[in-house]
Parts: structure tokens; C-alpha cells; sequence
């Protein structure tokens, strides 16, 4: 069986036209597409022109007015845990989220969620209904059938996405006439090439840890960022746990695999990988922040919540950074240019870090109401311009904010620093772009 994949960053479509013809055809009849459309139309072209076998399509937002959403008879559908995420549009209340969730479900084609909160669970149900939709809750892998191996995506909440992932694989092969077995009810025992499947994917931005090579190939010092591109309430609880037992046992990750997942053996044992993590472990370690979001969602409800979960495992950031992105991905075209830093808006940035130091100066016993936090702008060339609080520094832009770490780095030759980059999986890609050079 052959399967295609199609990345986001594919620009253009062989033998057809670019983006700034597309664009020159564009009238107020037919307007240029918005950016997710775009890239939609183009990946359904490329699926069509390739003639895949099978495509897996994510849903960008909501789902029932989704640009994804114009497939009308899918083999099988699902939907994940449902959180607090882009209410702007989808609603205040679960319920209202979960309607706007349910809108991929299709008369007679089977469903499969993962245990929900009641109200969600309840409006599914009831959609589901509506439609003659079979819907199913699939239960959480068992670590017991990988065979001693590990899930390819750190984190627990990537055993209730497997199983959800396996209840739609199963039941696409069933449905197609690939297998006979009902896998769902088979979970003692998997398929190897299920067990392979969970146990090498491999997801940019997502529990990611990546040193940067640059602090590696000249200092003794070391600099790891901890990427997740967390952007509700319940995931940033996810992203802190990951990252507040991961800074443990960093090295047993990024020296295996996660560093470089493409290089990853299937069934590499992890017992080899424990000397690596001893030696790291000699090197005292400090934690930073390195955190953006968009203004649509609401840094009271994310920040509280990052910081919480990470202090109940005994993390705590030395210093928050607080940065724009690089990228502004919101059009396409000429139209889409990047800003310079001189005209970069921060005033976002500053409101970020004055909840911050809320935050920490609550945290320690002191009276939020009648604290007054000391902005300083720095004029050292080494920070360009950030605007620097006791517990936080606001950068002007995102390549400023790394050399500001990588000289920390370098100035202490003997210590690890550890970066948690969350908030925004734009933020996080342009990380990736900045430190992967």
C-alpha cells in the first residue's frame, strides 16, 4: 500500500500555478482563499493528482464549517479530547465546542471518540444520534501489547490518542477489506506493523527535545529546549508535567531518539541510555520560559495554569521570556510579509509579563495588588532593547531572546540550561527553524 505524505510548508503544486498567479486571478467574486483554505485546496489537489490510497485528514478548527470538512462520505471519523480552545469561535461552554466538533459526523458513517467530559460526551451522543452515527469510545492503549517498547510521543495522554488512532486504522482496514480481524477487540495482541507504527511516530513541536548544536560544538555548557506547542488550559497542564519529568531524564530522551527521531531503531533498548543520563545529571541545571500567544486566547487561564502544574513537581523558571513570533503566517502572497523589529508592537509581550510577575511575586507570599514591578530597558548589545523584570525580560525578537540564552550558556560554562518553548506552535516552529540552522 502507498501512502503520501503532504507537508504544510509545500508551496507550490507540480505543473500548476504558484501562489502569486493564483492570487493575480483573485477578483471580490473569488476572492484569494485564507491561509488554512489555501492550503486545504492545495493538499485535496496533491491527494487527488497523487492518487493516494488513503488521507488522513486533520481538522484545522471546530470541524462543522472546517475548511476539511467538504468530504461527504469518510470512511470513519473521529474526534480527541475535547478542551477550552479557540472559544472566539466555537463557543464558551464545552457543550457549544463539542456541537461544533460533532459537525465532521456523517449519516451512517461510523465514529469513535476517547472518554470526554459529560457535557461534551452528551451533545455527541445526541449528534451522533441525529445522524445514525455508530459512535464508539475507544479505551486507552495498554502499554502491555508494545512489547516491551515504547510510545513513539512522550507524554500519558498519548495512550488515549493511540487508541483512538488504532479504533480508526482497524476499522478503515475493515471497512476497506484489507483485514478480517477486528482489531478492537483484539488488544491483547496488535499487528507488528501497529506496534511499529506507535512506537516510532515522530511529531515536530509536540513533547519535542532538541539541544542546540550551536552551544554544543563550542561550549561545555549545554542548552536543551523543551518544545510543545500548548495552547488551552488542559494542555498546558499536559506540557508541564511532560516537561517537569522529562528535565529529569532529559538525556535518556535526547540522546535515543528524540533529538532525532528519523534516526530512530525500532526496538532500541532504553537500558543502554541510563549511563548517558547519570553523566548529565552531575551538571546543575536552570529552567527558562520562553513563551508567546496569540492575543485571541487568554494568558490569565494559561500562564496560572503552566506555572502550577510545573511548581507541583518542584520546577520553578529562573527567568520567563517573553517573545513576538518570527513568522506571521495569516495570509498568503505578497501580502504576507515579516516585520523588522523595529516595528514590532510589544505592548502584547509586556501585558504577558506583568501577569507573569503577578504570578511568581503571588506564588512567593507577596501582595499582587500592591506590587510595583520595575520595567528596565536594557541597552546591552547582548539583549538589544529587552525590557527586563525581576522574574521575567520581554525581547524585541525571537533570535534576540536565543543569543540572550546562548550567552547565558556561555557565561556559565558548567551548567544546563533547559528551555520550555510553549504557548504557540508558530512560536515553536520558528524556534525549530532558528536552532536547527
Amino acid at each position: 500500500m502507498e501512502w503520501t505524505y503532504v507537508k504544510r510548508s509545500f508551496w507550490h503544486i507540480s505543473g500548476g500555478a504558484s501562489i502569486d498567479s493564483r492570487q493575480e486571478r483573485a477578483t471580490d467574486e473569488v476572492p484569494m482563499p485564507t491561509y488554512f483554505r489555501f492550503l486545504a485546496l492545495l493538499a485535496f489537489k496533491i491527494f487527488a493528482a497523487e492518487q493516494v490510497d488513503v488521507a488522513i485528514l486533520e481538522v484545522g478548527l471546530g470541524g462543522k464549517y472546517d475548511a476539511t470538512n467538504v468530504v461527504e462520505n469518510p470512511v470513519v471519523c473521529g474526534i480527541s479530547s475535547l478542551g477550552y480552545d479557540h472559544m472566539e469561535i466555537l463557543g464558551n461552554t464545552l457543550g457549544q465546542i463539542a456541537g461544533e466538533k460533532a459537525g465532521i459526523f456523517k449519516r451512517g458513517v461510523p465514529a469513535f471518540t476517547v472518554p470526554q467530559p459529560d457535557e461534551a460526551m452528551l451533545v455527541l451522543e445526541e449528534k451522533a444520534s441525529e445522524l445514525d452515527v455508530h459512535l464508539e469510545v475507544a479505551a486507552p492503549l495498554d502499554a502491555s501489547v508494545l512489547s516491551g517498547l515504547h510510545l513513539g510521543l512522550e507524554g500519558e495522554h498519548q495512550y488515549i490518542n493511540a487508541g483512538l488512532a488504532i479504533a480508526l486504522c482497524s476499522t478503515w482496514l475493515q471497512i476497506t477489506g484489507h483485514v478480517e480481524i477486528n482489531y478492537l477487540n483484539e488488544m491483547t495482541h496488535l499487528p507488528e506493523q501497529f506496534v511499529k507504527g506507535l512506537a516510532t511516530a515522530a511529531l515536530q513541536g509536540r513533547a519535542q527535545i532538541v539541544p542546540d548544536q550551536l552551544i554544543e560544538s563550542e561550549s561545555s555548557g549545554e542548552l536543551v529546549f523543551y518544545l510543545d506547542g500548548a495552547h488551552s488550559p488542559e494542555s498546558m497542564d499536559v506540557c508541564a508535567k511532560w516537561f517537569s519529568l522529562a528535565i529529569k531524564g532529559d538525556y535518556k530522551q535526547h540522546n535515543s531518539y528524540t533529538s532525532n527521531p528519523e534516526h530512530k531503531e525500532f526496538g532500541t533498548s532504553h537500558d543502554s541510555l541510563e549511563i548517558g543520563h547519570h553523566e548529565a545529571s552531575k551538571k546543575s541545571s536552570t529552567q527558562f520560559l520562553l513563551f508567546n500567544c496569540m492575543s485571541v486566547r487568554d494568558p490569565e487561564l494559561l500562564l496560572p495554569r503552566l506555572m502550577r502544574a510545573c511548581a507541583s513537581h518542584g520546577v520553578h523558571f529562573q527567568k520567563a521570556l517573553f517573545v513576538p513570533n518570527v513568522s506571521v503566517y495569516y495570509k498568503v502572497g505578497a501580502s504576507a510579509s515579516m516585520p523588522t523589529d523595529t516595528q514590532v508592537d510589544l505592548a502584547w509581550q509586556l501585558t504577558l509579563q506583568r501577569i507573569w510577575e503577578n504570578l511568581v511575586h503571588g506564588e512567593k507570599g507577596n501582595d499582587v495588588k500592591n506590587t510595583d514591578h520595575t520595567y528596565e530597558e536594557v541597552a546591552d548589545d547582548a539583549e538589544k532593547g529587552a525590557r527586563s523584570c525581576e522574574n521575567s525580560k520581554v525581547f524585541p525578537s525571537l533570535p534576540v531572546a536565543i543569543n540572550w540564552l546562548r550567552d547565558t550558556v556561555r557565561k556559565n560554562r558548567s551548567g544546563r540550561s533547559q528551555v520550555l518553548v510553549t504557548g504557540s506552535l508558530h512560536l515553536v516552529g520558528d524556534v525549530l527553524k532558528l536552532i536547527k540552522k
